[in-house]
Protein backbone atom coordinates (compact mmCIF):
# COMPACT_ATOMS: atom_id res chain seq x y z
CA UNK A 1 0.00 0.00 0.00
CA UNK A 2 1.70 3.27 -0.71
CA UNK A 3 2.24 5.47 1.79
CA UNK A 4 1.44 9.32 2.14
CA UNK A 5 2.23 12.20 4.08
CA UNK A 6 -0.21 13.49 7.40
CA UNK A 7 -0.19 16.74 8.51
CA UNK A 8 -0.52 16.16 12.24
CA UNK A 9 -2.69 19.23 14.74
CA UNK A 10 -1.19 19.08 18.47
CA UNK A 11 -2.35 21.79 20.36
CA UNK A 12 0.16 23.05 23.31
CA UNK A 13 -1.50 24.16 26.45
CA UNK A 14 1.87 25.11 28.18
CA UNK A 15 3.58 27.08 25.34
CA UNK A 16 0.65 28.26 23.91
CA UNK A 17 1.18 27.65 20.28
CA UNK A 18 -0.09 25.68 17.68
CA UNK A 19 2.48 22.83 16.19
CA UNK A 20 1.92 21.32 13.01
CA UNK A 21 3.71 18.21 12.52
CA UNK A 22 4.63 16.15 9.80
CA UNK A 23 4.63 12.09 10.01
CA UNK A 24 3.89 9.14 7.25
CA UNK A 25 1.31 6.49 7.95
CA UNK A 26 0.23 4.33 5.11
CA UNK A 27 -3.49 5.92 6.03
CA UNK A 28 -3.07 9.18 6.67
CA UNK A 29 -3.35 11.96 4.32
CA UNK A 30 -3.18 15.68 5.06
CA UNK A 31 -5.51 16.83 7.96
CA UNK A 32 -8.03 19.65 8.08
CA UNK A 33 -7.94 22.09 11.59
CA UNK A 34 -8.84 21.05 14.73
CA UNK A 35 -12.02 23.15 15.36
CA UNK A 36 -12.05 26.81 17.17
CA UNK A 37 -14.69 27.21 19.79
CA UNK A 38 -15.87 30.37 21.09
CA UNK A 39 -17.74 28.92 24.05
CA UNK A 40 -16.72 28.12 27.82
CA UNK A 41 -14.85 24.93 27.45
CA UNK A 42 -14.01 23.17 31.16
CA UNK A 43 -10.99 21.18 30.24
CA UNK A 44 -9.15 23.39 27.59
CA UNK A 45 -10.78 26.50 26.71
CA UNK A 46 -9.78 28.33 23.36
CA UNK A 47 -10.18 30.74 20.52
CA UNK A 48 -8.17 29.86 18.45
CA UNK A 49 -7.38 31.64 15.09
CA UNK A 50 -8.04 29.65 12.11
CA UNK A 51 -5.06 28.68 9.79
CA UNK A 52 -4.03 27.07 6.16
CA UNK A 53 -2.49 23.80 5.68
CA UNK A 54 1.55 23.75 7.02
CA UNK A 55 1.04 27.16 8.18
CA UNK A 56 1.79 27.64 11.91
CA UNK A 57 -0.14 30.45 14.05
CA UNK A 58 -0.44 31.59 17.73
CA UNK A 59 -3.14 29.84 19.49
CA UNK A 60 -5.03 33.31 20.67
CA UNK A 61 -6.22 33.51 24.17
CA UNK A 62 -5.55 30.07 25.23
CA UNK A 63 -5.83 29.09 28.76
CA UNK A 64 -6.22 25.97 30.80
CA UNK A 65 -8.88 25.48 33.43
CA UNK A 66 -8.20 22.36 35.48
CA UNK A 67 -10.24 19.85 35.98
CA UNK A 68 -9.89 18.03 39.43
CA UNK A 69 -6.56 16.97 39.82
CA UNK A 70 -5.29 17.69 36.70
CA UNK A 71 -2.18 19.95 36.39
CA UNK A 72 -1.38 21.44 32.78
CA UNK A 73 1.04 19.08 32.03
CA UNK A 74 -1.62 16.62 31.29
CA UNK A 75 -3.81 18.30 28.77
CA UNK A 76 -0.53 19.45 27.01
CA UNK A 77 -0.96 17.94 23.32
CA UNK A 78 -3.26 16.52 21.41
CA UNK A 79 -1.83 15.31 18.07
CA UNK A 80 -5.38 15.39 15.05
CA UNK A 81 -4.71 14.24 11.68
CA UNK A 82 -7.48 13.03 8.95
CA UNK A 83 -7.16 9.25 7.74
CA UNK A 84 -8.64 7.39 4.78
CA UNK A 85 -10.12 4.10 5.62
CA UNK A 86 -10.44 1.01 3.34
CA UNK A 87 -10.08 1.34 -0.50
CA UNK A 88 -11.29 2.35 -3.59
CA UNK A 89 -14.78 3.19 -3.60
CA UNK A 90 -15.59 1.61 -0.31
CA UNK A 91 -13.09 4.00 1.34
CA UNK A 92 -14.24 6.91 3.77
CA UNK A 93 -12.43 9.73 5.25
CA UNK A 94 -12.27 9.68 9.54
CA UNK A 95 -10.47 12.00 11.93
CA UNK A 96 -8.31 10.67 14.72
CA UNK A 97 -7.28 12.38 17.56
CA UNK A 98 -4.55 11.20 19.68
CA UNK A 99 -3.54 12.04 23.59
CA UNK A 100 0.34 12.96 23.56
CA UNK A 101 1.51 12.96 27.29
CA UNK A 102 -1.36 10.69 29.29
CA UNK A 103 -2.60 8.71 26.53
CA UNK A 104 -3.57 5.71 27.92
CA UNK A 105 -3.95 3.52 24.93
CA UNK A 106 -7.95 2.85 24.85
CA UNK A 107 -9.18 3.77 21.53
CA UNK A 108 -13.23 5.43 21.31
CA UNK A 109 -15.33 5.39 18.19
CA UNK A 110 -17.53 8.40 17.76
CA UNK A 111 -20.48 8.79 15.77
CA UNK A 112 -21.74 12.34 14.74
CA UNK A 113 -24.88 13.74 14.68
CA UNK A 114 -26.58 15.15 11.05
CA UNK A 115 -23.96 17.77 10.61
CA UNK A 116 -21.49 15.42 10.29
CA UNK A 117 -17.35 14.49 10.93
CA UNK A 118 -16.10 17.82 10.18
CA UNK A 119 -18.86 20.10 12.46
CA UNK A 120 -16.66 22.19 15.34
CA UNK A 121 -18.87 21.00 18.32
CA UNK A 122 -18.23 17.47 17.47
CA UNK A 123 -14.34 17.70 16.85
CA UNK A 124 -14.31 20.09 20.34
CA UNK A 125 -16.11 17.27 22.07
CA UNK A 126 -13.79 14.72 20.78
CA UNK A 127 -10.66 16.87 21.24
CA UNK A 128 -12.35 16.95 24.94
CA UNK A 129 -12.28 12.94 25.66
CA UNK A 130 -8.89 12.96 23.93
CA UNK A 131 -7.43 15.15 26.37
CA UNK A 132 -8.78 12.62 28.73
CA UNK A 133 -6.04 10.41 27.41
CA UNK A 134 -7.71 8.41 24.99
CA UNK A 135 -7.74 7.39 21.16
CA UNK A 136 -10.82 9.28 19.77
CA UNK A 137 -11.65 8.42 16.02
CA UNK A 138 -14.60 10.25 14.16
CA UNK A 139 -15.43 8.74 10.82
CA UNK A 140 -17.59 10.48 7.90
CA UNK A 141 -20.87 8.90 8.50
CA UNK A 142 -22.07 10.69 5.42
CA UNK A 143 -19.75 10.45 2.76
CA UNK A 144 -19.05 14.35 2.48
CA UNK A 145 -22.73 14.95 2.53
CA UNK A 146 -23.91 15.93 5.76
CA UNK A 147 -26.86 18.17 7.19
CA UNK A 148 -26.58 21.35 6.80
CA UNK A 149 -28.19 24.30 8.91
CA UNK A 150 -29.29 26.53 6.26
CA UNK A 151 -31.14 23.30 4.19
CA UNK A 152 -34.70 23.81 3.87
CA UNK A 153 -36.34 21.13 6.68
CA UNK A 154 -38.79 19.85 4.42
CA UNK A 155 -36.01 18.39 2.71
CA UNK A 156 -34.21 16.67 5.53
CA UNK A 157 -36.32 13.23 5.20
CA UNK A 158 -35.35 13.56 1.61
CA UNK A 159 -31.59 13.91 2.65
CA UNK A 160 -31.59 10.99 5.02
CA UNK A 161 -33.15 8.80 2.35
CA UNK A 162 -29.95 9.26 0.92
CA UNK A 163 -27.91 7.82 3.65
CA UNK A 164 -28.94 4.00 3.36
CA UNK A 165 -28.24 2.05 6.21
CA UNK A 166 -26.53 -0.66 4.73
CA UNK A 167 -23.82 1.57 3.66
CA UNK A 168 -23.63 3.84 7.30
CA UNK A 169 -23.18 0.22 8.73
CA UNK A 170 -20.41 -1.01 6.78
CA UNK A 171 -18.94 2.40 6.80
CA UNK A 172 -18.96 1.97 11.04
CA UNK A 173 -17.98 -1.24 11.03
CA UNK A 174 -14.65 0.19 9.08
CA UNK A 175 -14.30 2.19 11.11
CA UNK A 176 -14.26 -0.31 14.54
CA UNK A 177 -12.33 -2.70 12.42
CA UNK A 178 -9.65 0.37 11.30
CA UNK A 179 -9.72 0.59 15.58
CA UNK A 180 -9.15 -3.02 16.35
CA UNK A 181 -6.51 -3.76 14.30
CA UNK A 182 -4.93 -0.46 15.42
CA UNK A 183 -5.15 -0.53 19.08
CA UNK A 184 -6.67 -4.01 20.04
CA UNK A 185 -4.48 -6.11 17.60
CA UNK A 186 -1.23 -4.55 19.50
CA UNK A 187 -2.86 -5.56 22.90
CA UNK A 188 -2.78 -2.00 23.63
CA UNK A 189 -6.58 -2.46 24.80
CA UNK A 190 -8.86 -5.10 25.15
CA UNK A 191 -12.28 -3.40 24.31
CA UNK A 192 -12.97 -0.43 22.42
CA UNK A 193 -15.53 2.69 23.71
CA UNK A 194 -18.29 4.28 21.27
CA UNK A 195 -20.08 7.50 21.87
CA UNK A 196 -23.35 8.21 19.63
CA UNK A 197 -25.00 11.91 19.27
CA UNK A 198 -28.28 12.02 17.97
CA UNK A 199 -28.59 10.00 14.46
CA UNK A 200 -24.84 8.80 15.69
CA UNK A 201 -26.87 7.67 19.24
CA UNK A 202 -28.98 5.86 17.34
CA UNK A 203 -26.32 3.87 15.14
CA UNK A 204 -25.01 3.29 18.09
CA UNK A 205 -27.75 0.98 19.59
CA UNK A 206 -27.62 -0.77 16.23
CA UNK A 207 -23.90 -1.42 16.04
CA UNK A 208 -23.46 -2.65 19.49
CA UNK A 209 -26.77 -4.88 19.17
CA UNK A 210 -24.95 -6.79 15.85
CA UNK A 211 -21.48 -6.56 17.44
CA UNK A 212 -20.75 -10.40 16.70
CA UNK A 213 -16.85 -9.47 17.01
CA UNK A 214 -17.45 -8.05 20.59
CA UNK A 215 -15.12 -4.98 19.55
CA UNK A 216 -16.62 -2.71 22.12
CA UNK A 217 -16.88 -2.95 25.55
CA UNK A 218 -19.11 0.27 26.74
CA UNK A 219 -21.26 2.36 24.69
CA UNK A 220 -22.49 6.15 26.10
CA UNK A 221 -25.48 6.98 24.12
CA UNK A 222 -26.76 10.97 24.22
CA UNK A 223 -30.20 11.67 22.84
CA UNK A 224 -30.08 8.80 20.49
CA UNK A 225 -32.80 9.31 17.63
CA UNK A 226 -34.83 6.66 15.79
CA UNK A 227 -33.62 4.09 18.05
CA UNK A 228 -35.41 0.56 17.82
CA UNK A 229 -36.12 -0.09 21.44
CA UNK A 230 -36.47 -3.93 20.23
CA UNK A 231 -32.65 -4.12 19.86
CA UNK A 232 -31.68 -3.60 23.68
CA UNK A 233 -32.10 -7.68 24.14
CA UNK A 234 -29.30 -8.33 22.01
CA UNK A 235 -26.83 -5.91 23.66
CA UNK A 236 -24.49 -7.41 25.87
CA UNK A 237 -22.56 -4.39 27.25
CA UNK A 238 -23.45 -1.85 29.42
CA UNK A 239 -24.93 1.24 28.04
CA UNK A 240 -24.92 5.11 29.49
CA UNK A 241 -28.13 6.88 28.36
CA UNK A 242 -28.19 10.79 28.55
CA UNK A 243 -30.60 12.94 27.45
CA UNK A 244 -33.01 16.08 28.49
CA UNK A 245 -36.53 15.93 29.78
CA UNK A 246 -37.56 18.70 27.08
CA UNK A 247 -36.00 16.27 23.93
CA UNK A 248 -39.10 15.38 21.46
CA UNK A 249 -36.59 13.20 19.62
CA UNK A 250 -35.40 11.06 22.22
CA UNK A 251 -38.50 10.14 24.71
CA UNK A 252 -37.17 9.22 27.94
CA UNK A 253 -39.49 6.44 28.42
CA UNK A 254 -37.88 5.26 25.49
CA UNK A 255 -34.10 4.87 27.59
CA UNK A 256 -35.72 4.10 30.64
CA UNK A 257 -37.51 1.25 28.36
CA UNK A 258 -33.98 0.39 27.32
CA UNK A 259 -32.43 0.14 30.37
CA UNK A 260 -33.96 -2.50 31.53
CA UNK A 261 -33.03 -4.85 29.18
CA UNK A 262 -29.58 -3.88 29.25
CA UNK A 263 -27.36 -5.18 31.73
CA UNK A 264 -25.35 -2.77 34.19
CA UNK A 265 -26.63 0.53 32.50
CA UNK A 266 -27.80 3.46 33.31
CA UNK A 267 -29.87 6.71 32.25
CA UNK A 268 -29.37 10.03 33.32
CA UNK A 269 -31.66 12.88 32.40
CA UNK A 270 -31.51 16.45 32.83
CA UNK A 271 -34.61 18.66 33.46
CA UNK A 272 -35.26 21.10 31.65
CA UNK A 273 -32.64 20.58 28.68
CA UNK A 274 -33.52 19.78 25.12
CA UNK A 275 -31.53 18.01 21.80
CA UNK A 276 -28.04 18.46 21.89
CA UNK A 277 -27.77 20.19 24.90
CA UNK A 278 -24.53 18.44 25.71
CA UNK A 279 -22.15 19.13 22.64
CA UNK A 280 -24.15 21.95 21.53
CA UNK A 281 -25.44 24.16 24.54
CA UNK A 282 -27.18 27.40 23.92
CA UNK A 283 -27.38 28.90 27.58
CA UNK A 284 -25.75 28.98 30.70
CA UNK A 285 -28.15 26.44 31.82
CA UNK A 286 -27.09 24.41 29.35
CA UNK A 287 -23.36 24.80 29.26
CA UNK A 288 -23.56 23.66 33.45
CA UNK A 289 -25.49 20.72 32.83
CA UNK A 290 -23.10 20.08 29.28
CA UNK A 291 -20.21 20.24 31.87
CA UNK A 292 -21.76 17.96 34.22
CA UNK A 293 -22.85 15.35 31.87
CA UNK A 294 -19.49 15.67 30.56
CA UNK A 295 -18.03 14.50 34.13
CA UNK A 296 -20.57 11.36 33.95
CA UNK A 297 -19.50 10.63 30.33
CA UNK A 298 -15.94 10.62 31.44
CA UNK A 299 -16.18 8.65 34.72
CA UNK A 300 -18.14 5.80 32.73
CA UNK A 301 -15.26 5.34 30.03
CA UNK A 302 -12.91 5.26 33.07
CA UNK A 303 -14.22 3.00 35.26
CA UNK A 304 -15.33 0.64 32.26
CA UNK A 305 -12.48 1.12 29.60
CA UNK A 306 -9.09 2.70 31.56
CA UNK A 307 -9.85 -0.07 34.87
CA UNK A 308 -10.93 -3.23 33.45
CA UNK A 309 -8.57 -2.95 30.45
Amino acid sequence: MATTTATSISFSASHRTLLILSSSSSLFRPGLPLPSSSRKCNLYHRRCSHFRKNEAREVLRCQVKLEGNMDDETCELVNGAELILGEGTDSIRAYLLKAVKNNNGNGVLLLSDIFGFEDSSTRDFAYRVACNGYNVLVPDLFRGNPWTKNRPRTQFELWLSRQPPERVAKDINTSAKWMVDEFVAAKITKKLGIIGFCFGGGKLIETIAQDKDSYFGIGICFYGTRMNPSLASNIKIPVLFVSGDDDPLCPVSILHDMKNNIRDSRVVVYQGRGHGFAHRPESPEDDKDAEDAFFVMRNWLHDSLVVKN
